[in-house]
């Protein structure tokens, strides 16, 4: 009977060695298991560095605009950006230097290629007199108010007009397209009978004005207009040929019927 009690010790301590050992292992296990996880935390962490150093960041700048256009339209998105006078205005001014004139031709130099080389008259006043009837100064003013006139070699955009008299008679008008002022007025020297014949017959067909068709032009597309002619449509009446810039600096001709201003023919220029 006294046995017993020395069996039960033994059992008890080895039931507490057990469980120390036990316990033991579950905190190694535990110690292990974190240790891995804050590795494989580490290394999803460096992994995304890494990755992030490979991969280039999205930027949100955009090319240049300009750099996408071609040659012709940064030639008139460089003329355009620089002139202040607008169509109308220049008509008007252009108009105005000949007494009884009508508009049959305005064009702004440097929006088209195939822009008039404009020389100043052979017999036009050594210090840019815009009309015949100008009395230049000494110091090279071209009206008796000896208010300053740019050169007709100035530089900057020039709008070049053509306006003809009744019977026909053109006078070419250019302007400032800066400030608007007149730099250059004179008669065309090579006209002959037949081609003022041509011109008052042109202008007694055209019912309509060229603000009216260039009103048509850009409600179809809108812009700005850099041209307008009277233009005869191949023997079927007259026309006036209107060019207008549009935002991405492409030039549209619209050929307006200048009886009903009708669109009769378009097309863009995409260089």
């Amino acid at each position: 009977m006294r046995l017993e009690p020395r069996r039960n010790n033994r059992l008890s301590l080895r039931s507490r060695n057990l469980r120390a050992t036990g316990a033991a292992a579950c905190l190694a296990a535990a110690a292990l298991l974190l240790t891995s996880c804050g590795q494989s935390s580490d290394s999803a962490t460096s992994a995304a560095t890494e990755a992030a150093k490979v991969v280039p960041q999205k930027t949100t700048a955009s090319p240049s605009a300009t750099a996408d256009l071609t040659e012709d339209q940064q030639e008139r998105k460089s003329v355009l950006d620089a002139t202040k006078v607008t169509f109308d205005d220049a008509a008007t001014t252009a108009v105005g230097e000949v007494a009884n004139s009508k508009l049959v031709d305005l064009d702004l130099e440097g929006v088209d290629d195939d822009d008039r080389d404009e020389s100043p008259s052979p017999t036009g006043s050594p210090t840019g007199s815009p009309s015949p009837t100008g009395s230049p100064s000494p110091t090279g003013s071209p009206t008796a108010t000896g208010s300053p006139s740019a050169s007709p070699d100035a530089d900057g955009p020039v709008w070049v007009a053509e306006v003809a008299e009744k019977d026909g008679t053109v006078h070419t008008v250019r302007i400032n397209a800066v400030d608007g002022k007149v730099i250059e007025a004179r008669v065309d020297a090579d006209q002959d009978a037949e081609d003022k014949k041509q011109t008052a017959d042109r202008l007694a067909q055209a019912t309509q004005t060229p603000e009216q068709a260039a009103k048509v032009a850009t409600e179809k597309k809108k812009g700005t207009v850099t041209s307008v002619s009277l233009d005869d449509n191949d023997g079927n009446g007259v026309i006036w040929s209107v060019d207008v810039v549009g935002s991405d600096w492409k030039k549209t001709t619209f050929d307006v019927d200048a009886k009903n201003d009708t669109i009769v023919r378009e097309e863009t220029d995409n260089d």
